[in-house]
């Protein structure tokens, strides 16, 4: 076993990981540690020095690169062990990060990197994200012809924009795939992220009592969002919802198509704004034509509604109440014309 014993910087492990690429030592015969004497190696013999022939450039994806030094600044002595295993994956199997992302090393390292990031002060978190670069789109991600359970696999991998960078996890839809209504909101929330799940934090309470009063089981409905990772701005400790920029939104159609394409439900409901400007076009207006249905390329009947949110964000109980009466007055029609 070869202990190595580095300064607890992104720098350090760097040259350290080179040496150990290039003798060849696979992860499982490694044993990290943090020290203040940095670059401390033992469990092998010593060799004699030999002339050093060039070695070949060690190449990875700039990607990779981002995500080591925002997981190097979390404090779990572990990172330096998951960073090497994941490292000698992209140089051995595959250069490309995407196929490493179902890995339990990679899932744990992309939650490292955003526990950094929500620890750091504001000017480090800025300096964490500094390598962030616009993405292709989510269309080379969506494979054609699959399952949902397929494409919600693939979605995993989802590099299509910049928004899967900060956030914890995809939040993909859920529901039946024989599911008669689809009910599509804007983005995961701050518990989505963390949970996996679409509509589980405070809108989704509400959105389940809204449900119940009019009948609809939410266990026989799609529930999912125009976009899948989380948009946030950090404020001290908490994650501030952000709304989605239309690129972002743009980027993440694909999958939504994709879901609506497997299902082809009788009727789509969208929840607010972001997902009737996404399937309605940008001139609907939610207030002025909710309620109404309109057949669309996705499903016969199309309405759109308040986002479950909106009721949250009333200024006081009468405008809550109002408000919630909305939501409840339009999935009562949904309920109806099932």
């Amino acid at each position: 076993m070869r202990r190595v014993a580095i300064q607890p910087t992104f720098e350090a492990w760097q040259v350290a990981a080179r040496v150990l690429l290039r003798e060849g030592l696979p992860p499982t015969e490694v044993l990290w540690s943090e020290a203040e004497t940095p670059g401390r190696v033992s469990g092998s013999p010593a060799s004699p020095a030999a002339p050093s022939a060039p070695s070949p450039a060690i190449r990875v994806p700039r990607q990779f690169l981002d995500l080591a030094r925002q997981a190097a600044s979390h404090r779990d002595p572990a990172r330096w062990g998951l960073l090497y295993e994941v490292l000698w994956r992209l140089v051995h199997e595959s250069r490309d990060l995407r196929s490493t992302a179902p890995d339990p090393a990679t899932r744990r390292l992309r939650a490292m990197a955003a526990e950094a990031r929500l620890e750091a002060p504001p000017a480090e978190q800025q300096e964490l994200l500094r390598g962030e670069r616009p993405g292709p789109g989510a269309g080379p991600f969506v494979p054609v012809g699959v399952s949902l359970a397929e494409l919600r696999e693939a979605a995993r991998q989802c590099t299509g924009c910049d928004l899967y960078r900060p956030a914890t996890q995809t939040v993909f839809g859920q529901g039946p795939p024989d599911a008669r209504i689809v009910l599509v909101g804007e983005q995961p929330g701050d518990q989505e992220d963390l949970r996996g799940a679409p509509f589980v934090g405070p809108a989704g309470e509400v959105l389940d009592r809204a449900l119940a009063e009019v009948g609809l089981a939410r266990d026989r409905l799609y529930v999912t969002n125009a976009v899948k990772h989380f948009s946030f701005v950090e404020r001290g400790k908490r994650r501030i919802h952000q709304k989605p920029r239309l690129a972002e939104v743009t980027a993440c159609r694909p999958w939504l198509e994709a879901e609506l394409a497997v299902i082809r439900p009788e009727i789509l409901v969208c929840l607010g704004a972001t997902a009737a400007g996404a399937l309605l076009g940008p001139d609907f207006r939610v207030m002025r034509e909710r309620g109404r249905f309109t057949p669309t390329r996705w499903a016969p009947k199309t309405v759109a509604t308040i986002h479950p949110s909106a009721v949250l964000r009333g200024e006081d109980e009468v405008a809550q109440a109002r408000l919630y009466r909305m939501l409840v007055e339009d999935l009562r029609k949904v309920a109806e014309a099932i």
